[in-house]
């Protein structure tokens, strides 16, 4: 996510907005719950840790902790300024949380979610958060600087900064042994050697522009960054050659896939969830742009009961601007927010 103006401007056209991108072909899935959270700020990456069925959401300067199984809120992570994203190390029963507004990372237990440590990275907002399971080392997507701080999870001390290509936006791991980094402004992906801490490649992403969210398939070896140019863009992991582009919706900000049915999905901020399905062939298809609500951009994916969770609200009329606010923003309805339940249904 790029930072609270700009979120909150794209707000105020979802709020404008109806899906009007749904394909004929359905494929099954459908929003079957509804999960409503108190409080009127902004939002970004969900996450979700299958084993105990939580959901983390961030909320502006706090996470809340839902189960999904009841949709009811059992804990809040407090302090946590301008918050983005969530990395779940479960193997080390820690969460790491990144504070986007103090440049900072959060951790905390991922049992009794009592904060543990605050560490500054060496860089600013950092923005999306990523736990390698390979080398038991968090990377942070420092949107600002340009560059990815690297914690070790085990001890919560900072041991490294990479230097990025341009501004990252979002991560993923293959777990075994290679990163990779979506580089908005450039249009680009910087595949990382977790353990050295170095760029190995830099590859381009034409025709995919601005990619934001990134899915990753690591059996295929293949990536899926999603571009706001409308473009769900499929690249191969071992040598960065893009395999396929495919249509989604707009406004996207959010990837994921899933490993067991071998689909890809993309969240888009216009109100819809493009589903892509693998092939036996190792082709990819559409299946379907299915509407959930303007303003769901983000998504987890639980891999244990294949549904999928989309945080989103509603907004008010944006207010005129005038010379002392020249960029009004409008506010967000009370108690309209929502994280959008979405699963297959047959």
């Amino acid at each position: 996510m790029k930072n609270f103006t700009l979120v909150l401007s794209l707000m105020c056209l979802l709020s404008l907005e109806s899906s009007s991108s749904a394909r004929t072909t359905k494929s099954g899935y459908e929003v079957i719950k509804k999960i409503y959270l108190p409080g009127e700020t902004w939002w970004d990456y969900p996450s979700i840790d299958p084993s105990t069925g939580r959901l983390f959401v961030s909320r502006g300067t706090m996470v809340q902790v839902v189960d999904v199984n009841t949709g009811k809120l059992v804990g809040v992570i407090p302090n946590t300024d301008g918050v983005h994203g969530i990395a779940l190390a479960e193997d080390l029963d820690k969460g790491f949380v990144s504070d986007g507004a103090d440049s900072s990372v959060t951790v905390f237990n991922l049992k009794t979610l009592k904060v543990i440590a605050k560490i500054p990275v060496t860089g600013r907002d950092p923005d999306a958060i990523l736990y390698d399971p390979f080398t038991h080392r968090v990377f942070t997507c420092n949107g600002e600087t340009s560059n990815s701080t690297v914690i070790d999870a085990k001890t919560d001390k900072v041991i490294g900064t990479i230097k990025l290509t341009g501004r990252p936006e979002f991560s993923a791991t293959d777990g075994k042994g290679r990163i990779y980094i979506n580089i908005e402004d450039k249009s680009l992906i910087d595949e990382i050697n977790p353990e050295t801490m170095k760029i190995m490649n830099v590859w381009p992403l034409s025709p995919g522009e601005h990619p934001s969210g990134l899915a990753i398939d690591p059996m295929h070896h293949v990536l899926f960054p999603v571009c706001h140019n409308k473009l769900m863009v499929v690249v191969n992991a071992l040598d960065g050659k893009v395999i396929a582009a495919l249509p989604i919706g707009g406004q996207v900000d959010g990837a994921a896939y899933d490993p067991v049915l071998q689909r890809v999905y993309s969240s888009n901020g216009e109100g819809t969830l493009t589903i892509v399905q693998r092939e036996k062939n190792g082709s990819y298809r559409v299946m379907e742009d299915l509407p959930t609500q303007p303003g769901a951009r983000t998504i987890a994916l639980d891999t244990k009961t294949h549904r999928l969770f989309l945080p989103t609200a509603k907004f008010g009329p944006r207010p005129k601007p005038t010379a002392a606010n020249p960029h009004a923003f409008p506010k967000m309805i009370k108690n309209s927010f929502v994280v959008l339940e979405v699963a297959p249904v047959k």
